[in-house]
């Protein structure tokens, strides 16, 4: 199917809130189409100076609009696809677009898997002393909290191209492992540190039975 694009160097995830400040003509032509026509549009990721895959977004609301006829608007992140073909403009129109496929994903982990990845969030969190609401596994997924783990933008564009959840999980898992690793780590550096010119308590050694 044709979509109208809007490319970005930004990664959404199906069922996120996005929130956009439109200024270029092209894209306020857009969000008009968009509010008379009720269609979606596609937010591909710009990297490494090309795009091969995004996100379909629907307009949710038109926050402000202000005398530049520049717009505030949130949308919704849907489904995630592959670019199979761009045209920089397309016919009457400013913006650009082309030819999509939607990628399917499959829905696959188990609640025991989500448990494990929610804990170590938690525990992640615990460490860098930052407020975490706790989450029912049930309600959590891979998408939920991948901008708040410190992914990269290159780790979350990889996330984004995992159809199976198992996958994002077992990624997102491995992730927070490495970096709760790291954390500890710098962590117990920075308490040797500040050990540094204090007075220590040794334990006197007992030479009596020593050999060299």
């Amino acid at each position: 199917m044709k979509l109208p694009l809007f490319p970005l160097q930004s990664v959404f995830y199906p069922g996120e809130t996005v929130p956009l400040h439109i200024f270029e003509d092209r894209y306020k032509q857009l969000i008009n189409d968009c509010r008379r026509e009720a269609m979606t549009f596609g937010v591909p990721v710009y990297i490494n100076n090309s795009i091969s895959y995004g996100t379909e977004v629907q307009l949710v609301e038109v926050v402000n609009t202000y005398d530049t006829g520049e717009m505030d608007v949130v949308c919704v992140a849907r489904q995630v696809f592959k670019v199979l073909s761009f045209e920089k403009q397309l016919e009457g129109k400013l913006y650009g677009g082309g030819e999509i496929e939607f990628l399917d994903h499959e829905n696959d982990a188990d609640e025991g898997l989500r448990e494990e990845v929610l804990q170590k969030v938690e525990e992640l969190y615990d460490i860098m002393d930052v407020p975490f609401t706790k989450t029912s596994p049930k309600q959590f997924n891979s998408y939920s909290l991948a901008h708040k783990m410190g992914l990269s933008f290159e780790q979350e564009y990889e996330l984004l191209l995992m159809r199976r959840e198992t996958d994002r999980l077992n990624f997102i898992k491995a992730h927070l492992e490495a970096t709760t690793h790291v954390l500890h780590k710098v962590n117990r550096t920075k308490e040797v540190i500040e050990m540094n010119g204090h007075f220590k308590n040794f334990d006197p050694l007992d030479f009596q039975d020593f050999k060299l």
